[in-house]
């Protein structure tokens, strides 16, 4: 029986301009913007590590130092905490850089936009019969078992070329992702036929929509450098995939057990960070009677107004 290399490597991507969330990422990435009081990419690294990953390869482009000044010491910072007895905060900045061995790699400007390009920009750094973990740095799950180290069991369990997690999307929402197809009688629980990105309203081939967390294994990366280009002019993930199940591999979509949030834009952010609040006994209840408060003053306000 084939000995398979355990999984130890996440590979994350953050190397998009966060165009929606201008300027607060004119001079850092989006992914360094605070969930309450740690950057999105912390909950990204807790996850993949909660999930028995060693190894974090960041693919960043340029000017997005900020992501590896924080995974790094801070000297500074240490020494004043440390000098003014605050021992608490002076664990929390000296366990970062500890959370897993990091590695940055910038997204050179010859490979295409997309996001199948941070694959092209990690092949050197991933063995040919290695899988990996593949995270999309937008978005953020809640769950009692990592969602990462769900797929990994699923991959581990039947070694398929990738497995990608799946949550159920209202059918209002579905033209906002991407979304399976499941075989319809498959030798393998869950097994795909294929992904649509995006499809128009009510083309969708399911409600079950992808989470930006997969299993890859290296034949990923063959068919990555392989595959053209796609809409606008992208590498896209889905046509890797879909290229793959297309010649008879195996492709997986779980559907996670657990939450998903996106944090891709203003409003989804916002409701992320009031969802992970509610996961705070130490501020929940405040920010519920702040909430409460507003909402009874709006309340005041709107009846007023209708009797002037």
């Amino acid at each position: 029986m084939k000995n398979f290399k355990k999984i130890t490597k996440a590979v994350i991507a953050v190397a998009g301009y966060g165009t929606r969330f201008l300027p607060a990422t004119k001079n850092q990435p989006k992914q360094m913007l605070p969930i309450i009081d740690k950057p999105i990419i912390h909950y990204l690294v807790e996850e993949a590590v909660a999930a028995g990953i060693k190894d974090v390869i960041l693919v960043t482009q340029a000017g997005q130092h900020a992501l590896e000044d924080y995974f790094d010491s801070h000297f500074e910072i240490e020494k004043v905490l440390e000098e003014s007895g605050k021992t608490e905060y002076l664990k929390i900045v000296k366990d970062i850089p500890q959370l897993a061995n990091f590695i940055y790699v910038r997204q050179k400007k010859h490979l295409p936009y997309g996001n199948g390009s941070p694959l092209l920009a990690v092949e050197n750094l991933i063995d040919d019969e290695e899988s990996f973990i593949y995270m999309f740095g937008d978005d953020l799950t809640i769950a009692e078992t990592p969602v990462t180290k769900q797929i990994i069991d699923i991959h581990e369990k039947y070694r398929p070329a990738a497995v990608l997690a799946v949550h159920q999307v209202a059918d209002n929402e579905v033209h906002r992702y991407g979304t399976v197809k499941y075989k319809e009688n498959p030798k393998i629980p869950n097994e795909i036929d294929y992904i649509v990105e995006k499809a128009p309203k009510g083309t969708a081939p399911s409600n079950m929509a992808n989470d930006g967390r997969f299993v890859l294994s290296y034949k990923v990366i063959e068919e990555a450098l392989h595959t053209e280009t796609g809409a606008g002019g992208e590498l896209w993930l889905v046509d890797i995939l879909n290229n793959l199940s297309k010649k008879g591999q195996t492709v997986i979509a779980h559907p996670l057990e657990g939450e998903w949030m996106t944090t891709g834009d203003p409003l989804n952010y916002i409701k992320t960070t009031l969802r992970f609040v509610m996961e705070r006994d130490d501020i929940k209840t405040e920010v519920v009677e702040y909430f409460s408060e507003l909402l009874e003053q709006k309340a005041h306000d709107l009846k007023r107004s209708k009797k002037d």
